[in-house]
């Protein structure tokens, strides 16, 4: 049985409330900040890998529709990629308050409408969860990520197929997900381009959306060097370098830090071995496939099949 600590954790996200599940499982006493005055996620597509049955089981009941594979759309070939791990649909809002129940169950404590303008006091760890434009990060003075813009709307037309229409921009992507009772069309791009190039996509192809929706989505790999105040999840930038998807990464690095707690210099350590030359590798293939894509598309092949979650 592990010594129990006073843990704070700020931010009531995907990975801030698994961390405090998994912990307060662990006998810790955990306290989770949330600035917001309810608990959820409402801006996501939520597709996020069968692997979230690994780290979140009782996720299964919120599954709205399988995705088995992609279709590519450059301007000249389309290519279809094949998912080895098959991807879910999900509600982020609904998942989140799953997950938050399962932490409540544990003893978890959580404090609503909590902005946080200091780095709380009287507790012996602190981990940030606090999202893209995190507190922690900025007040720990560490570097910035990169940020992309992600936009969406939804159609109301039912469609249960079991792949996802994707058409490459100049940095990012145009997606099309069927969530069975509707459709959501989105975009992630680069801040300054994401609304003009998705306003043009949708008056070219006459669809008009609702509930029009939009967040900042970061990159990057920023832990701080801190014995006791660390970073997870969208506060650390830990998403993928070709479509922004961060819950996998992020509740794998949380479970490096489960594993490592409370050695937070162990946990960078681990961390940065694990994620960084993926990180690399991933940016360099996502530039070489859109190069090739938009320039000399038939050296692809029409037809190949990843693992959307880690490719290497």
């Amino acid at each position: 049985m592990e010594k129990p600590l006073k843990t704070a954790i700020i931010g009531a996200g995907i990975i801030g409330l698994y961390l405090a599940w998994k912990l307060s499982e662990k006998g810790h006493k955990v306290s989770v900040f949330e600035k917001k005055e309810k608990i959820g996620k409402e801006v996501c597509s939520g597709l996020i890998s069968e692997r979230i049955l690994d780290f979140i089981p009782e996720s299964k009941k919120l599954i709205q529709n399988k995705i088995s594979y992609s279709l590519i759309h450059f301007p000249r070939r389309t290519l279809k990629i094949n998912f080895s791990k098959q991807f879910f649909v999900l509600s982020h809002l609904e998942l989140d308050n799953l997950v938050a129940g399962l932490a409540i169950e544990k003893g978890a404590k959580f404090f609503l409408k909590q902005e946080i303008k200091s780095i709380p006091e009287g507790f012996d760890e602190i981990i940030g969860c606090d999202g893209a434009n995190s507190f922690i990060r900025h007040e720990l003075k560490l570097p910035e990520p990169d940020f992309y813009s992600g936009i969406q709307g939804f159609l109301k037309e039912e469609n249960y197929s079991n792949f996802v229409d994707t058409w490459p921009t100049k940095s990012g992507f145009i997606w099309k997900i069927p969530r069975g009772k509707e459709i959501e069309y989105g975009i992630f791009e680069k801040p300054k381009e994401a609304r003009k190039i998705l306003e043009k996509f949708l008056n070219e192809n006459n669809i008009n959306l609702e509930k029009i929706n939009s967040a900042i989505i970061p990159q990057g790999l920023i832990i701080p060097l801190d014995s006791s105040i660390t970073l997870c999840g969208d506060a650390v930038g830990l998403t993928k370098p070709w479509s922004g998807g961060g819950v996998i990464w992020g509740l794998t690095a949380a479970d490096i830090l489960l594993r490592t707690f409370p050695d937070f210099l162990r946990y960078k350590k681990e961390t940065k071995n694990f994620f960084f030359l993926k990180i690399i590798f991933l940016k360099i293939v996502k530039k070489l496939i859109y190069f090739l894509g938009f320039n000399i598309p038939w050296i692809l092949p029409k037809n190949y099949k990843i693992d959307n979650d880690f490719i290497i």
